[in-house]
């Protein structure tokens, strides 16, 4: 079980609370005390607003769920369809022009193009995964076939990351 720790009103990850103080807020100039209180702050401005968004969602995807039911058998009948999307609200008008500003923000997120992946932080393959979507999948691609050797312990494996092999493809991959 996940051990806890309370900051302000959260109950927040011991393993969350040690990587934000330990490891990604030294070095930005915040400070930590004042990040959790700002967050704690926003995490309970906002939620309310979570909640009937996640409601709203709720109530689209059971009209979605009942429309599928009803439909069932029969061959889509698209602009009926897309009528229907709209009418329920998942399908909304295209906006006017808009912009959207990529200030203070990393070159990589800001100018390169790539997915975006959210992943549980305490599974190293899934992270790796989510790694290999935005760098293009070099590390996955290498991991995966006969270009690095399995031996000495860098076998793939059927029982999830072998971190010989991990270790052998990014040396690989700089050399």
């Amino acid at each position: 079980m996940t051990e806890r720790v309370q900051v302000g009103d959260l109950q927040v990850a011991k393993n969350l609370l040690d990587f934000v103080n330990n490891e990604a807020i030294p070095g930005t100039g915040v400070d930590a005390d004042k990040f959790w209180a700002e967050f704690d702050r926003i995490v309970h401005e906002l939620a309310p607003r979570n909640k009937e968004l996640l409601a709203r969602r709720d109530a689209i995807q059971e009209k979605m769920d009942s429309w599928n039911r009803e439909h069932k058998g029969q061959k889509l009948n698209m602009d009926e369809y897309k009528s229907f999307l709209k009418e329920i609200g998942y399908l909304v008008e295209e906006p006017g022009e808009f912009k959207i500003s990529t200030s203070n923000v990393d070159p990589e997120i800001a100018t390169m193009a790539g997915p975006q992946l959210v992943v549980p932080v305490m599974n190293a393959r899934f992270a790796l995964n989510a790694a290999n979507a935005r760098w293009g999948s070099l590390y996955d691609a290498l991991y995966g076939t006969d270009a690095i050797s399995e031996e000495n312990g860098a076998e793939k494996g059927k029982g999830g990351y072998n971190p010989v092999r991990g270790a052998r493809v990014i040396e690989w991959a700089r050399n």
